[in-house]
């Protein structure tokens, strides 16, 4: 098998790893900071391991990042506990949109009109998980999944930042970060054997191993690629969560996801077949 190959393959496979985080979290009864940091200290364990052999570089960048990091694993969790797991995973990926507007001040990446025609879209779509009617920790569950995308994106752009310089030491760090701001919530957890398998599996597999893989795949496939495979999480998520657990998100949520989805995928299709375009055209 190719390298490309078998890139694809391990999109695929982190995708689905990814996708089996919210109905992990919300079949663990212990409180979502808990789950959050002993996840991450299993992660980072699994990340260290898979890059001992590549230099550990510390910068303000990589804090940064991993600042950004914390933050989104801890937003997640807690949003998934309150809220859909549709809402908070399809709010957590409105983080392109973010990217596009710091990157612009950040990396001097300009913001095109293409862009900005993305961003309203999607703002539209995040519209719609709002008229659903939810409770209040509902409410804030969709708060927090909005927070988790700007805080993602800032994770993203710090690794683009250092991309040859370490970019896998702001997860190792980020991990490692969120595990010990957890450790006041440990307290009260209780390890049965149903805690322990899914604590075991997201952090062994669905952060652990889909980093490793991810960190290999991203290396030999285009970022159209890249982007439309990993669409396969906010799809898979809530069906999860519906198959094992019965949860349905609402209906002005399933088309604010649908756009949402849409205008992204869209939106880096498009941004790859221009230079395709231009090169046939020349």
């Amino acid at each position: 098998m190719t390298d490309g190959k078998k890139a694809l393959l391990y999109l695929v496979l982190t995708a689905v790893l990814w996708s089996l985080g919210g109905v992990l979290i919300k079949w663990m009864d212990w409180n979502p900071m808990a789950i959050a940091g002993l996840r991450s200290l299993i992660a980072a364990g699994m990340i260290g391991w898979a890059f001992r052999g590549e230099k550990l570089n510390v910068t303000k960048v990589h804090m940064i990042g991993a600042a950004g990091y914390c933050a989104t694993v801890c937003f997640f969790v807690i949003a998934t506990k309150l809220t859909t797991a549709a809402n908070a995973i399809l709010l957590q990926y409105t983080a392109p949109i973010y990217v596009a507007l710091l990157g612009s001040w950040l990396l001097g990446e300009k913001t095109t009109r293409r862009d900005w025609l993305t961003i309203g879209i999607v703002l539209a779509g995040m519209v719609f998980f709002f008229l659903d009617k939810i409770a209040g920790g509902a409410l804030l569950g969709n708060l927090l999944a909005v927070a988790s995308g700007v805080t993602f994106s800032i994770c993203i752009i710090s690794m683009r930042m250092q991309k040859n310089d370490s970019p896998h030491t702001t997860i190792l760090l980020g991990n490692l970060l969120t595990f010990v701001i957890s450790l006041p919530f440990l307290g009260d957890i209780r390890f049965t054997a149903e805690n322990l398998m899914g604590i075991m599996v997201l952090g062994v597999f669905q952060l652990g191993l889909a980093y490793v893989l991810y960190a290999y795949a991203i290396r030999h496939v285009p970022a159209l690629q890249a982007v439309i495979i990993t669409t396969i999480e906010p799809i898979l998520n809530p069906v999860w969560v519906f198959l094992l657990l019965g949860e349905l998100p609402g209906q002005f949520a399933v088309i604010g996801g649908l756009i949402v989805v849409a205008a992204i995928t869209a939106r880096y299709y498009l941004e790859s077949a221009q230079p395709v375009k231009e090169q046939a055209s020349a």
